[in-house]
């Protein structure tokens, strides 16, 4: 049952030195974060977002910022209780929405562009841990995500095992594999080869549009499914006629249609930035595998997969699980069936309530 009103609290809290994975050092690292529920709550539970989206996982619209992403899942008798917990969501490194990234002004005053050095998972989740040290905040009842948010998630657990008691990773794996980078390599190529891009030095003229809007029109063909365009478009005509250019295909206009939404929100440098930390994800590296990374973790995981996932498939998912297990971690695997593809971590939100609330209650 729901009770009470959500909460949120936006605020920021500056890093004076952040020492990066490439051993590179970023100065006066800025953390923008959203909270929900009180710090006097029973506990503090850490919420990871994906690629393209923000602090704001939760609440009614704010100007400037995505849509809220989890609403139906965070909040007062929601799986994610802001009556039982405080909810913190970093605004992670690299993303354009007020947390340290490429679009940041660097010393001469100028955005740092393609200056901006290379940041990894593990770095993310650094800022989000020296962040947490600064606001005082010294365990984490659960970190949770998905996709990116996931990989996020699942990093914590091996980067501060001590620190989390929980961690719900969801539609990510261990390590990204060869067919994601490929995918992602793809999407930088096309925002590199728009020539607005101008080698990322285009900040106080027109963006590179048209790279963006084509890297993300590829990356919604991985974010669903074949299933799910099959039942909703086929081979539907959305205009024009099929004989001539002017004709399209109802799938050509959705996928024009998410190219165009993103550009007018989110910044390519940044794009770029997130892809490829995305590529560079690995637990296991230079921990002696993935198996070993995992024992480092003592507390509680839960995997989840999706059924029809093309990006991340759920067989890459369930092996966290497997691997887990097998390294003496409390670990289980769940599925969200879905015809959805990768996204269905953003739409099929009963099921995934289901699993969390599940999850509280055996752990």
């Amino acid at each position: 049952m729901l009770s009470g009103v959500l909460k949120e609290t936006i605020g920021a809290i500056e890093i004076p030195e952040l020492r990066l994975e490439s051993g590179k050092v970023l100065k006066k690292v800025k953390q923008v974060y959203a909270m929900y529920g009180s710090l006097d709550a029973g506990g503090i539970v850490l919420v990871c977002h994906a690629l393209t989206g923000s602090h704001h996982a939760a609440g009614p619209n704010i100007p400037g910022l995505p849509e809220a992403w989890w609403d139906p899942l965070i909040g007062p008798g929601k799986a994610i209780d802001t009556n039982k917990f405080c909810v913190i969501c970093f605004n992670m490194l690299g993303s354009p929405y007020g947390s340290t990234s490429p679009t940041t002004l660097c010393e001469d005053g100028r955005p740092y562009g393609m200056r901006f050095p290379l940041i990894s998972v593990r770095d993310m989740v650094r800022a989000q841990y020296e962040a947490l040290k600064l606001m005082e905040i010294k365990e984490l009842e659960c970190v949770v995500g998905g996709s990116l948010g996931g990989m996020q998630a699942l990093e914590w657990a091996v980067s501060f095992p001590e620190m989390v008691r929980r961690a719900i990773v969801i539609a990510a794996p261990a390590f990204t594999y060869p067919q994601a980078i490929a995918l992602n390599e793809v999407q930088r190529q096309a925002i590199m080869a728009d020539p607005q891009w101008k080698g990322g030095d285009y900040y106080g003229s027109t963006p590179p549009e048209r790279g963006l809007a084509i890297a993300r029109m590829l990356a919604m063909i991985t974010y669903r499914s074949e299933e799910s365009f099959a039942k909703r478009y086929m081979r539907e005509l959305a205009f024009g006629a099929p004989w001539e250019w002017n004709g399209k295909f109802k799938i050509e206009t959705y996928i024009h249609h998410h190219g165009e939404k993103l550009v007018q929100r989110f910044d390519a440098n940044c794009y770029l930035y997130l892809t490829r930390a995305m590529d560079l994800h690995d637990i296991g590296e230079g921990r002696g595998g993935v198996r070993d990374a995992l024992s480092r973790f003592k507390g509680h995981l839960l995997a989840v997969g999706i059924s029809s996932d093309l990006l991340f498939p759920n067989w890459q998912v369930e092996k966290i699980a497997l691997e887990a297990r097998e390294a003496g971690v409390s670990a289980c695997y769940d599925e969200i069936e879905s015809d959805n593809g990768h996204d269905a971590f953003l739409i099929d939100i009963d099921q995934l309530d289901e699993m969390i609330r599940g999850f509280w209650r055996k752990n």
